[in-house]
């Protein structure tokens, strides 16, 4: 049954109403950044024995419903799955619909990510099969949270802080089902081939390590061993061969698009600028760029610039494209560090090429670690939905306050060396850079730089910054310009978002405290 709570609301460190207590559980406000120290042990699943399983290796059975009972599923239980075959995926539907066949009710679903192809879920929903969602919500499942029609709280996470979260034992998985594009009847896995192959399958090995049961869909089953493996069969207890784990033509693009827009194509030109001229693009430098268009014309343009200035990057992180494959072939950059694929030469490279190295939450965002890979990056390229001229930034709700899209690893990113949000000044005529984000998904002070058509702001904080581009001939200007100039063209300020005093979801932040709340919307 759904929890009936009476939620109390209190003011985190930077004034976001949040509440004290989740389905249930209690919260720890947000306190301000790398104030939050966590005690404690990680979590451990129970102990198992050999014994228990088939001395053959041979874990199959017959099909995903079979499996589910096996592992004891169960009402209010949770069920965990991975997006790497993103809007393609058919292996999380299949699940949640096993589910209801057996009768079991009031489940969390804990994917780290869901999609548009998913929204049947909502009908899962509606019948009590599911009782919330921890994990990004995109589009219609999304807005069937912000208009409270979901019995929990939704619960977003970065991919860091959904590694976070699970090792600390702040989300117990009872069971978890992992899409696999080639699988061996033990349980080893590979993303990287198969006729569904979706690159890397990091965002799974939380699950596979920390599950109390594991449970391998594969529509390419291969005999033992599965060379080379992501996920180990050691920490699986079944595996289940089906036709289909997904469709190929939406786990990947084929024809990942630079933007065609002048608007777009000149922030991006302006952010390979600022890091020639910042100096951070120099030898042996890193960056991430995502796979949205201005990213990947950001790619091309300094991929031109490294050429002619003769630099060659150490590492470059991705979410990988056919960009930054042709910078690893061409000799530009020692390595990519994938943390899952985005095309089709993407998901080539990553199974052929030693340099070209799939990485999982652990290593690349999980703050509750010992260092990772995202401190490391000299700099990355962000997208946002809003910034205001506190250099804060809104990734999950639009300005109307529906929750559409997830966080993904933007907030672990914001620890690079330099973080610029690339953003267009506005969209469908609504200013981006507002006086106070809807949503608070990023704070200010780790978001260095701002770059839009019309400009590029440096975070005050950032002296050195604005020091060493006093000489450029980029257009830098302080945020308020742009603000200013913009809402000029668009007529005025965008409206707030008219919401009720309910809060259907909480914003995570990358230590697990609680950072900012989205509420119905009215």
């Amino acid at each position: 049954m759904p929890i009936l709570e009476k939620i109390e609301i209190i003011l985190n460190a930077v004034g976001r109403n949040v509440p004290e207590t989740v389905n249930g559980r209690p919260q720890v406000a947000y306190m301000g950044v790398g104030k939050y120290q966590p005690v404690g042990r990680k979590a451990a699943t129970p102990i198992r024995t050999a014994a228990d399983y088939p001395a053959n290796g041979d874990k199959r059975v017959t099909n995903l419903e079979t499996a589910l009972r096996k592992c004891g599923l169960r009402d209010g239980m949770v069920i965990s799955s991975h997006h790497h075959l993103r809007d393609g995926d058919r292996v999380a539907l299949m699940a949640l619909e096993g589910a209801s066949l057996i009768g079991v009710k009031d489940l969390t679903w804990f994917p780290s990510a869901s999609f548009p192809s998913q929204r049947s879920a909502i009908a899962l929903m509606e019948a009590g099969i599911i009782d919330h969602i921890e994990g990004s919500m995109n589009g219609p499942l999304g807005d069937y949270c912000t208009q409270g029609k979901m019995r929990g709280m939704g619960v977003l996470r970065s991919h860091g802080g959904r590694w976070q979260a699970i090792q600390d034992g702040e989300v117990h998985i009872d069971v978890a089902v992992i899409a696999a594009p080639t699988a061996d009847p033990f349980g080893n896995c590979d993303g990287s081939h198969g006729k569904s192959a979706c690159g890397s399958l990091g965002f799974a090995l939380a699950d596979s390590i920390y599950a109390d049961h594991v449970i391998v869909v594969t529509d390419n089953l291969v005999p033992f061993p599965c060379v080379p493996w992501q996920i180990q069969g050691n920490n699986v207890d079944y595996v289940v061969e089906v036709d289909s784990i997904g469709d190929p033509a939406k786990i990947v693009s084929g024809s990942t698009q630079i933007t065609r827009s002048p608007d777009r194509l000149r922030i991006a030109e302006f952010i390979a600028r600022f890091l020639r001229d910042a100096g951070i693009m120099r030898n042996g430098f890193s960056f991430q760029a995502g796979s949205g268009g201005i990213a990947l014309a950001f790619v091309s343009y300094l991929k031109q610039m490294m050429k002619q200035a003769g630099v060659k990057a150490r590492f470059v992180r991705g979410g990988s494209t056919k960009y930054l494959v042709e910078l690893l072939e061409e000799g530009l950059t020692d390595y990519i560090l994938d943390g899952q694929t985005f095309d089709l030469d993407g998901v080539r490279s990553i199974g052929s090429n030693p340099r070209h190295v799939a990485t999982s939450p652990f290593t690349s965002y999980n703050y509750h670690g010992k260092g990772n890979f995202a401190s490391m990056l000299d700099a990355v390229v962000l997208g946002a939905t809003e910034v205001d001229t506190n250099f804060n930034a809104n990734v999950v709700t639009h300005s109307d306050g529906r929750l559409l899209h997830g966080i993904g690893g933007w907030q672990n990113c914001l620890a690079s060396g330099c973080t610029i949000l690339a953003v267009p000044s506005f969209r469908d005529r609504i200013p981006v850079i507002v006086d106070e984000v809807t949503t608070l998904c990023g704070p200010g002070e780790l978001i260095d730089v701002v770059a839009t058509e019309r400009g590029i702001a440096i975070n005050p904080r950032r002296q050195d910054l604005i020091d060493t581009l006093k000489g450029s001939t980029l257009p830098i200007r302080p945020i308020e310009d742009i603000k200013k100039e913009v809402e000029r063209i668009c007529g005025g300020k965008p409206r707030r978002a008219r919401r009720s005093d309910k809060p259907v979801a909480i914003v995570k932040w990358v230590d697990g405290t609680v950072l900012d709340t989205v509420w119905q919307i009215a």
